[in-house]
């Protein structure tokens, strides 16, 4: 069990990275006066909302891979592929927030990680299958 308190930490990090971005979303709400439910009206609150909803759009993809990842292959590989998600997560928020374009090398990052977990854990599970 202890081989995976490293995936088990970084799924409680990214947890909190949700969360921060909701707060962002919410403090965004506030500026322009804009009080929910209303999503539209401000640039900036668009495309914080979007970035949020985005990064949990993609948290359902990402955590069975990394656990899966963690558990059939190994841990610190899982982890460290989580971590790689969560800077480049981190670096799609900052940079949709800043300008549209700005997006792309967080979403590179980010879908490069989702796609290892994913698909190392399928190949090592369709391969311990056979």
């Amino acid at each position: 069990m202890e081989r995976l308190y490293p995936v088990a930490l970084v799924t409680l990090f990214c947890s909190l990275m949700i969360f921060g971005m909701a707060v962002t979303v919410a403090r965004t709400h506030k500026k322009p006066g804009i009080l929910a439910p209303a999503m539209t009206g401000d640039p900036l609150l668009e495309r914080t909302i979007r970035a949020h909803a985005n990064a949990v759009e993609w948290f359902p993809i990402l955590m069975p891979s990394m656990w899966l990842f963690a558990i059939y292959w190994n841990a610190a590989w899982a982890s460290g592929l989580g971590l790689l998600w969560m800077i480049g997560r981190i670096a799609y928020f900052v940079g949709y927030r800043t300008a549209p374009l700005k997006r792309y090398p967080g979403f590179f990052v980010q879908s490069i990680a989702a796609f290892a977990l994913l698909f190392g854990a399928l190949g090592r599970i369709i391969y311990l299958m056979l």
